[in-house]
């Protein structure tokens, strides 16, 4: 029996390349140990079988876009360290193989209403980044809003044309009843608090926010505290 070593350091002397791509093969997930892909080039290994997957490149793995459907009232620093292999949705398995550099140099944007649940953003790529906050103000967000009590007589006509409430001007927004106790609304760049005063000035009270649509990107049937990947062709 041998002492056990860097995975790197076996992979370098597997296949003679240089320790950097040695790193890059191993984290873009090309490199198994007995069958199974290991990503951490310092894992140790024995006398185990590792692998180089033969379409092996040795190349940055490509930045990464996270859909997280957040449970209500989680603050974004618990959102991100809940992201993990294990809680990538079920149904959204067969698109990307999950890296440890998946979860790593991650920011978020476009934080949720106060106590909402729905759609967080992760991203590594900073074109996606910019998108999100340079153009936040373009970018149209929807919500589901569950509420209770009557609303005033015309009361989605009011909230279509703008309103004043408790002296506040309130902006027009798209408003609609998705069924007899649910409300969407859309609109860009919602300011913190808006949605309850928009429920509130037309007689209803909150029970429950979620974020469902960035642009044109969607959480979809994620599961509450479960994530999914953006895909090359969704855009915000």
């Amino acid at each position: 029996m041998t002492d056990p070593i860097r995975l790197s350091k076996r992979l370098i002397e597997l296949v003679g390349c240089s320790r950097r791509e040695a790193e890059l093969f191993i984290e873009g997930g090309w490199v198994t140990v007995d069958g199974e892909v290991i990503d951490e080039p310092q894992f140790k290994v024995g006398e185990q079988k590792v692998e180089l997957d033969k379409d092996a490149k040795a190349t940055a793995p490509e930045p990464v876009t996270i859909l997280l459907n957040a449970p209500a009232g989680m603050d974004v620093e618990t959102a991100m360290q809940s992201l993990s292999a294990e809680t990538l949705s079920e149904e959204h398995r067969f698109s990307k193989r999950p890296l440890r550099g998946h979860f790593l140099r991650l920011t978020a944007s476009a934080d949720l209403q106060a106590k909402a649940s729905g759609l967080l953003v992760f991203t590594q790529d900073w074109k996606i980044l910019r998108k999100l906050t340079a153009d936040a103000a373009k970018i149209e967000q929807e919500y589901v809003v569950e509420v209770e009590g009557d609303m005033v007589a015309h009361g989605l006509n009011r909230l279509q044309h703008g309103l004043t409430h408790k002296g506040k001007e309130l902006p027009p927004v798209k408003a609609s009843w998705q069924n007899e106790n649910r409300l969407r609304f859309a609109m860009k760049n919602p300011q913190p608090g808006i949605i309850a005063q928009f429920c509130e000035a037309v007689g209803l009270k909150v029970v429950g926010i979620r974020r469902i649509r960035i642009g044109g990107v969607s959480i979809g049937k994620v599961p509450v505290g479960q994530w999914r990947y953006l895909s090359g062709k969704e855009k915000f």
